[in-house]
């Protein structure tokens, strides 16, 4: 099976098409207290139904690398108080920023959530920096099959795919 791999961005705050959630039991809050192993093992619980491998292999040393960057901010849902997804978001260095990872843990997916925590993502993005210059992710046929019309129906446009 061959994999698309979908670019999609959005160069001003005023493209955004919000959903948001209602049920005051959903809630989005900043990692600020960082956590390498937050990121690794939300990466690791969101990603198994997505084939999300590039990092599965990652050593601690690499893990803590990368959650502990400067440029990189993490955010947690909660239902209920109950942890039900993440996104990450790092600054690139063209002045955009990039929804690196986004996702939900399977029990929470099909509850109407995904479009408010990426509504939550796509507002932080834009608040990050007033030089932040554009809001961009990529996502793939291996992704949750709602993930690209998620993205678009947010208001982000497709800048490229790629094939491999």
């Amino acid at each position: 099976m061959s994999i698309v791999t979908t670019y999609l961005e959005m160069h001003s705050p005023d493209q955004l098409r919000p959903k948001r959630c209602t049920d005051r039991r959903f809630n989005i809050q900043e990692k600020i207290e960082r956590d390498w192993r937050f990121n690794r093992d939300l990466y690791l619980a969101v990603g198994q139904m997505w084939s999300w491998n590039d990092k599965r292999v990652w050593s601690d040393e690499q893990w803590k690398e990368y959650g502990l960057a400067p440029e990189l901010r993490t955010f947690a849902a909660y239902y209920e108080h109950t942890l039900a997804g993440y996104y990450e978001l790092r600054h690139d260095d063209g002045g955009g920023v990039e929804i690196a990872y986004f996702g939900l843990l399977p029990e929470f997916i099909g509850r109407g959530l995904g479009g408010a925590l990426l509504t939550s993502a796509i507002e932080q993005a834009w608040r990050m920096s007033p030089s932040v210059n554009r809001v961009w992710v990529h996502t793939c046929n291996l992704d949750h099959p709602a993930a690209l019309d998620n993205y678009q129906a947010r208001g982000m446009v497709i800048y490229k795919q790629e094939r491999t």
